[in-house]
Order: structure tokens, then C-alpha cells, then sequence
């Protein structure tokens, strides 16, 4: 029965969302870790390629040979093997098995054993990338099917169908699947095939999270939970139980996550199942890790590692290994890993086992850099790619062949042999693309721009990174899925990719400054990752950016500036308004220095007394990210700044920016943009305030009091049409609730807070309970289908950012984009006391008038407490931004 379920829910396990995988460690959590330039070896050097015995190795591609198959006689008898080889990973020698099959069922004319056959060749076929013969076989099946097939056709039927959906969602048409998985469901009920059903249903939540059909994805997995809570068969309630937890830590719900697979693992255990029960410990150690819990995910990979199935064992001590490297354990490491490649080595030809040996390679280059004492050599690592390759090889699979050159290119990259690392590369990357192989292509495109650019051939350079980053846009609209053993960090493998390609467009040459060109594209890089970071934070990539071009947006005198990090600079982009031409300047200042700046100021800033040394570090910070645009500002005769901020800039209170005798918020209103392709750049609809507030005053578990609340609340009470929530009263349900029946355009939270650049640890608290972003998410858009109009405004007055969090703005922004409110006002640390209801009230008062902006009504309030004596200290009003819609 297990093994059944596995199969019927294999489509979803396989396929799951590539982009949100291969970005966020998610399946697999990273075998190995990631790699971006790095430094040479400095002893030990690889031979050159042409002399190389590795070179000849690979050439040999009979060194290792496939393991004997027994020869099929029957096609019932190629079914079997093709089903025995799919199962160990040799996708293209199942390929040829089942073929063998479908030739000889439709000689025999056999048709409802054609259909299988052909449902199972599909399967290979999309593993293989071969879109286009793993479509045809999928229409041969249902039209032997036909379309209104009899009883005894419906299972093959639905096993067509969800094989069909796989294909669909795979080359990024969601709601053809999600269509397809419907029908699948529908069939599976009628069939009463309640394991089918189940992996449907599953299949179907993955096809709605794709689409953004959050709440409709939520109560699928909630019917998937109460199904499997009426089942009787602890088999069925393990397997599904484990199938939805990895589903749900692939879309970033980890407690929920972390609570089914704990069930899967009591039925695992009640079965007495060590094989059960150590493939359960093994998602619980990866989802642990997506946590940052490493302790957790470290003695789960130890108890999955006592397995009795070897596959388990080794991916279990695999994931143990890049885990110590990540925490710089290195005595464990160095004690585990000569363990891990003899095993490898001993492990059957399969891609698993080729890309476990990849991201081996990546996991003791690791280590061979960052420890002393039992450290692999250089040769100890190029004997595993190497066999990696030889495999990939023996059983003529070009994906795991292209990753795996690709690796051994990487270890010529990081010795300085250009011309050896250059050639594998190509290689490398002509396999990956003839096979559809995108996200591998990503890599050794990105790969070969590093080679060149080191080799001081910019152009080509440039032309190898831009195409890196069309490929990973590709990715990203797609969602072609990842291969599970392929996964990497979004920090290492992902953002440098966009980040070094806007530092070869934007470095000057000897004769010019960046082109136009040049600074459309850097801007659009940055664009394109403000979406990826966001999808990133959210474990999906569920976001809606459309490429908008800013001289096309009616900025109504707001300029629009870009202040992008690099690793010794700043770069500022700066967008003006019914200017096309973009202003650009550099700011010699390292990043380094910069972050070090940013966490001073907050530390400065935050504290409610004068401190001269705050006010000259927010000079620093004006002289960096202003003064250089400030002439061409006021010519334009901008009255409001429009920031799409960077890394650590996101943390920033610019209004406490100082020029040495004005802060920034008394020349100009402010508002930050998560991206402009993010934002509604409609103005207010209505300039009718009605508000519904919710606020805790009174301590709660951990959170003390919040005294000004009440005062806060009056305050909004008193000035608009109000519907108050006000401590026990203010649950998630009553929330909802109120959201829900009350079509106000602003809705109000004045409670604890935090946002985190992890979403796991980004909420806002209710008296139940504290409201994750992913819940906060579906209560507020739970009110679309009634509302004509969507929330204008969300107000978020006593939140903070997570402390020592450098990137902790970002959950701030993710809540700003999930919620689809056009606008958040929001605290970036909490101001209890008096000034905030003062601040709000003055707010509400400025932006019931006409002609107001958002932005110049929170500038305004913000001026009117700097103009008191009582508040003038930035501690009492620059804390507050607005994010998204200025207008």
C-alpha cells in the first residue's frame, strides 16, 4: 500500500514548484552548499586538461558500465524493468524499457496495456526533459482512452490524467493542471480510490498556490488533513500525512509542516516500520533546517541515517554533512565525509546517486577552504565529479551529465585554468539546454560570464551573465520543477547571479560611463530580484510583477531613486519625473562599511534622547544615498522620493536622514516601493475614511503592555467612521470577520509585531494567538470576493523589526505585497508612547483632505511632531514608512 501511495502521489512529489525549490533549499534542503567565485587553491593544482587522466575518464564512457538487466522477453516483463530502473533513478533506460513495452502492446494490439505503458513512458520522458515526446505519449494514451471511457478504463483514465497535469504544470500552464487534477479528483471519488483521491487532491493545492489561489490552495490541504484523519490504515495516514507536510514546507508553512510530518512519524512508528519512519525523520531534518533549527535537523539526520534502506542512510548523512559545514564543524565534517564518497562511490549508476556525488563536490570544497587537518585534496574532489560524470555516462543521462560537468568545470574555475574550465562549461551548457535542462543552464551560464570576466573579456562576459538571468526569469514564470537532488541556496546560487551582472554593467570603462542601456538593464536586474527575494521569503513563487517602465508611470513630481549595494560601492539610479533619461552616480564606500553605518544609526536612532553621533551618522547616510542626487531633485522640482531599497537599506529610517541642518522628511515626503513592478500606481479611490482598527493594550504572554493603544484607538474613533476591536475582542476570527462584512478601505492594527527575513518568524499578535504572514495573508484577502474594492490602506503602528536581523525590512515588505493592500504604513521598531496616537491622528486628519497624498499626509504629521518640542528627537516619528502606493 505505501508503495502504491508513493506512485499515486509521485507526480506531485517530483514535480513540486521548481523555482521555489531551486531557490529555497526546499525538497532537498542542499546537499551540498552552493558555490560562487571563490579563491584558488593555493597548493595543490589540477593537471592541465589536455594532459589530464580526468580528461580521459571522462572520455571513457564504458569505465562504468550499466548493471546487468535481466533481457525482457514480454512486454508485461519491460513494464516491470522499465518500473524497477525508474524507481532507482535511471530515467533513461526505463525510457527505453517502457517503449519496448508500448512496441509490443500495440503490435499485439493490447490497448488499455498500451495506455499504461504509455501513461508510465511520460513519466520518464518529463524527467528526461523531452517535452515534446512526453506530450505525445500522454495524447496516444487518452486517445485510446477516448473521452468518455468505460468503468473499467477509469483508473487507467485517472493515472493518464495525472500524469497529463505533471506535464502541464512542469512546462508552466497551472491551470490547465489545476483543470486536469480537478477531473483526476472527480474520477478517484467515483472509483472510491481514497489513495488516489488524496495525491490528487495534493497535486491540486500545489496547481492554486502556483496561480495565487492561496485561500482555495489552504482548504484543499485542510480537506487533504481531515481525510487522513478518517482513515484507518496507518500505511495510508504515514504516507499521506509525510506528503502533505513536504508540501507544506515547500510553501513556507513550517509549523504546520512540522506538524503533519510528526503525525506521518506516529504512524510510521505504529506500523513498525524503520523504513517509514526514517524517510519521515529525514523531512522532518530538512524541514528543521528551512527553520534555521540545526540542532533539531542535525539529530533527525542522525536517526534517519540508521535507516535500513541505503538510499535513506546516504541522503541523510549527506544532508548531516552540509549542515556541520554550514554551522563550521568542521571536526565533525572532516570526520564524516571520507565515509560519504565511499559509499557514493558503492551506491548503483542513478541520477540521484550522480547529483548526491555533485553536491558532495560542493560540500568538501567547502570544507577543503575553510578547515585545516583531515581536509579532502583537490584530487580527493575531482575523483568524485569525475565518477559523477562516468555514471551519468553509464546510463546515458544527459541532465546529470551536464551537472556534473559543470561541477568539474567548476573545480578548473577555482584552480585558474581558464581555458579547462571554459571548455567544460560550454560543454556543460549545451547538454543542459539541448535537455531543457533550465536550471542547470542557469548555473553554467552564470559559470562561464565568472570565467570570463576573469579573464578581463567583459562584453562576452556580460552577454553570459544576462543570459544566466533571462534563464532564471524563465525559471521564475515557469516553475519548471527541480530535480529534488539539485538544490542550492538562494544567498549563494541565486542573488549573485543579478547582483554581479548589474556590477559588470554599471563598472566604467576607461573611456565612457554605463550607457542608457546599461542602466535600464541594471535597473530592471534589480526589479527582477525584488520579486525573486520576495518569492524567496514566501517559499513560493506566487508574486505578480509586471515590467512596467517608470517614464510610463505618472509619478505626479516623485522621483524615483535605486541605491543598489555592491560589494565596494553604491550605486544610484535615480528616475525623475517626464524625464526618460536616468541619472546615475558611484559611491566609493563598501558595503561592509555601509551595513556597519545602517546598524549604528538604528542603534542611535531608536533611543529617545539626543545623540550627536546619531545625527552624524545619518549625515553619512544623506551624503551617500542624497546629497549626489539632490541637484537634479530640486531642478525636476520632485516633491517626493520613491526609494526601491537594497539589502540593509531596507532597515533605514529615512526620514532621519540629516544634511546637517534638516532632516530629509522637511524637504520631501517618502515613501519605499518593494519594487515597482509591485506597485498600483492608482491614486486613492475614495477619500472617505472608514476604518476597521484592532488593538491590544493590556500584556499578553510574552508582549507587555502596550499603554498608548487605547489612546491610539479613541484617536481613530474619533475621526472617522470606526469599527473597534479592542483586546479579547480583537481574535483572528473576529478580524476576519469584521474584514469580511465591512467593505472599509483602511484597515488598522495597533498591537505587537515583528518582521523577520525569515517569514516563519514575521507576524502581528491577536489575543488568541500570534497571526503568521501566510494567515495574515488569508484573513485579509479573504474579503476579495466580497469586496468591490480592494483593502487601500494597512496600517501597522506598534511593530518592530527583528533585532540583529540585517534583512528584517524584508518581511515588512512581504507583508506589504501578501496582504494586497495598496499601502502599508508600518513601524520599523515600536514607539509606545504618546507621540504614536498623536503621529496616526494626525495622519488620518491630513489624509482626509483632498489632494493629499499618502505620502504627504505621513510627512506632514511627521513634520508637525518634529515642529514639538516633546517629539523633535527622531525617536519619536521617523520609525514610520509607507510602503507601496504613494499616491
Amino acid at each position: 500500500m505505501g508503495q502504491l501511495m508513493a506512485q499515486k502521489l509521485q507526480p506531485f512529489s517530483r514535480k513540486t514548484l521548481r523555482w521555489v525549490g531551486m531557490a529555497l533549499c526546499s525538497a532537498c534542503l542542499c546537499l551540498g552548499l552552493g558555490l560562487g567565485q571563490s579563491t584558488a587553491y593555493p597548493s595543490t593544482t589540477l593537471p592541465s586538461l589536455a594532459r589530464s587522466p580526468i580528461s580521459n575518464l571522462i572520455a571513457n564512457r564504458d569505465t562504468v558500465s550499466l548493471p546487468r538487466q535481466q533481457i525482457a522477453r514480454s512486454p508485461e516483463e519491460w513494464l516491470q524493468q522499465g518500473k524497477t530502473l525508474f524507481q532507482v533513478g535511471q530515467f533513461a533506460a526505463a525510457a527505453d524499457a517502457w517503449s519496448q513495452a508500448t512496441e509490443l502492446y500495440q503490435a499485439q494490439r493490447q490497448d488499455l496495456s498500451l495506455a499504461i505503458a504509455l501513461n508510465q513512458l511520460t513519466l520518464a520522458q518529463q524527467e528526461l526533459g523531452q517535452w515534446q515526446q512526453a506530450q505525445e505519449s500522454i495524447s496516444h494514451s487518452l486517445e485510446i482512452i477516448g473521452s468518455a471511457p468505460t468503468p473499467d478504463k477509469l483508473p487507467i483514465y485517472a493515472q493518464a490524467l495525472n500524469a497529463q497535469g505533471s506535464l502541464q504544470l512542469a512546462q508552466g500552464n497551472a491551470t490547465k493542471a489545476l483543470a486536469t487534477w480537478e477531473k483526476t479528483t472527480e474520477i478517484y471519488t467515483q472509483i472510491k480510490d481514497e489513495t488516489g483521491r488524496l495525491g490528487s487532491l495534493i497535486n491540486r493545492a500545489q496547481a492554486q498556490q502556483v496561480l495565487g489561489l492561496y485561500l482555495q490552495s489552504r482548504k484543499t490541504l485542510e480537506g487533504v488533513a481531515e481525510s487522513l484523519q478518517k482513515q484507518t490504515d496507518p500505511e495510508i495516514r504515514a504516507t499521506g500525512y509525510r506528503s502533505l507536510g513536504n508540501v507544506l514546507r515547500l510553501v513556507g508553512d513550517l509549523k504546520e509542516a512540522e506538524k503533519f510530518l510528526k503525525l506521518s512519524l506516529d504512524n510510521a512508528a505504529s506500523l513498525s516500520s524503520p523504513q517509514e519512519v526514517s524517510v519521515t525523520q529525514l523531512s522532518l531534518g530538512n524541514t528543521a533546517r528551512a527553520r534555521n533549527d540545526y540542532a533539531d535537523a542535525l539529530t533527525y539526520y542522525q536517526q534517519a541515517a540508521q535507516s535500513p534502506v541505503p538510499s535513506t542512510q546516504l541522503q541523510a548523512q549527506l544532508n548531516r554533512l552540509s549542515v556541520l559545514i554550514e554551522q563550521e564543524n568542521w571536526l565533525q565534517a572532516q570526520q564524516l565525509w571520507p565515509s560519504l564518497q565511499t559509499q557514493l562511490a558503492d551506491q548503483p549508476a542513478s541520477r540521484r546517486n550522480v547529483y548526491s556525488q555533485v553536491n558532495l563536490v560542493k560540500s568538501l570544497v567547502k570544507l577543503h577552504q575553510g578547515s585545516a587537518g583531515n581536509t579532502p585534496s583537490i584530487w580527493d574532489i575531482a575523483e568524485v565529479a569525475v565518477h559523477a560524470v562516468q555514471q551519468a555516462n553509464s546510463i546515458n543521462d544527459q541532465q546529470a551529465k551536464a551537472y556534473a560537468l559543470g561541477s568539474l568545470g567548476h573545480l578548473y574555475e577555482l584552480d585558474q585554468q581558464w581555458a579547462e574550465a571554459k571548455k567544460l562549461t560550454e560543454q556543460a551548457l549545451l547538454i543542459a539546454q539541448a535537455n531543457n535542462a533550465s536550471e542547470i543552464s542557469y548555473q553554467w551560464q552564470w559559470q562561464l560570464g565568472r570565467i570570463l570576466k576573469s579573464q578581463k573579456d567583459v562584453d562576452t562576459a556580460t552577454v553570459a551573465y544576462t543570459g544566466a538571468f533571462q534563464t532564471l526569469e524563465h525559471l521564475r514564470k515557469d516553475l519548471v520543477a527541480t530535480n529534488p537532488e539539485a538544490q542550492f541556496s538562494f544567498r549563494d546560487s541565486v542573488e549573485p547571479v543579478y547582483r554581479e551582472l548589474v556590477d559588470l554593467l554599471l563598472s566604467p570603462t576607461a573611456a565612457s560611463t554605463p550607457s542608457q542601456e546599461n542602466l535600464k538593464q541594471a535597473r530592471e536586474v534589480m526589479e527582477s530580484l525584488q520579486l525573486t527575494e520576495l518569492d524567496n521569503f514566501f517559499r513560493s513563487a506566487c508574486l505578480d510583477g509586471q515590467v512596467i517602465s517608470i517614464d510610463k508611470i505618472d509619478q505626479q513630481a516623485a522621483a524615483v531613486i535605486y541605491p543598489i549595494l555592491l560589494r565596494d560601492r553604491i550605486e544610484l539610479i535615480l528616475s525623475l519625473p517626464q524625464q526618460p533619461a536616468l541619472e546615475h552616480k558611484t559611491i566609493p564606500i563598501a558595503e561592509a562599511d555601509v551595513e556597519e553605518t545602517v546598524t549604528q544609526f538604528r542603534d542611535f536612532i531608536e533611543k529617545p534622547f539626543t545623540a550627536p553621533e546619531g545625527k552624524q551618522l545619518g549625515k553619512d547616510l544623506y551624503d551617500w544615498l542624497i546629497r549626489p542626487l539632490k541637484a537634479s531633485i530640486d531642478q525636476s522640482q520632485a516633491d517626493t522620493l520613491v526609494f526601491v531599497l537594497d539589502g540593509s537599506l531596507r532597515n533605514v529610517p529615512l526620514a532621519a536622514l540629516y544634511d546637517g541642518q534638516d532632516y530629509l522628511i522637511e524637504q520631501y515626503a517618502l515613501a519605499i516601493a518593494p519594487g515597482m513592478q509591485l506597485i498600483n500606481t492608482q491614486p486613492l479611490r475614495s477619500r472617505k475614511l472608514q476604518i476597521i482598527a484592532a488593538g491590544i493594550s493590556e500584556a499578553r504572554k510574552d508582549y507587555p503592555a502596550l499603554v498608548y493603544v487605547d489612546k491610539e484607538l479613541q484617536e481613530i474613533s474619533a475621526l472617522a467612521p470606526s469599527e473597534i476591536l479592542r483586546n479579547e475582542q480583537f481574535t483572528s476570527t473576529a478580524l476576519q470577520k469584521q474584514i469580511q462584512e465591512l467593505p472599509y478601505p483602511v484597515v488598522h492594527l495597533a498591537t505587537h509585531g515583528k518582521f523577520s527575513s525569515n517569514a516563519e518568524n514575521t507576524f502581528v499578535l491577536a489575543w488568541d494567538q500570534e497571526i503568521g504572514v501566510h494567515q495574515l495573508n488569508d484573513l485579509l484577502r479573504s474579503s476579495e470576493q466580497v469586496r468591490q474594492n480592494p483593502i487601500e490602506l494597512l496600517v501597522l503602528s506598534a511593530c518592530e523589526t527583528a533585532a540583529g536581523d540585517r534583512r528584517a525590512a524584508l518581511g515588512l515588505a512581504g507583508v506589504s505585497v501578501r496582504a494586497g493592500a495598496r499601502s502599508t504604513l508600518a513601524s520599523l521598531w515600536n514607539v509606545d508612547d504618546q507621540s504614536t496616537a498623536t503621529l496616526i491622528g494626525q495622519f488620518y486628519q491630513n489624509l482626509n483632505q483632498q489632494n493629499t497624498s499618502k505620502a504627504k499626509a505621513l510627512q506632514q504629521a511627521q513634520r508637525k511632531l518634529i515642529a514639538d518640542a516633546n517629539f523633535r528627537h527622531p525617536a519619536h516619528w521617523s520609525a514610520f514608512v509607507l510602503v507601496g502606493n504613494w499616491l
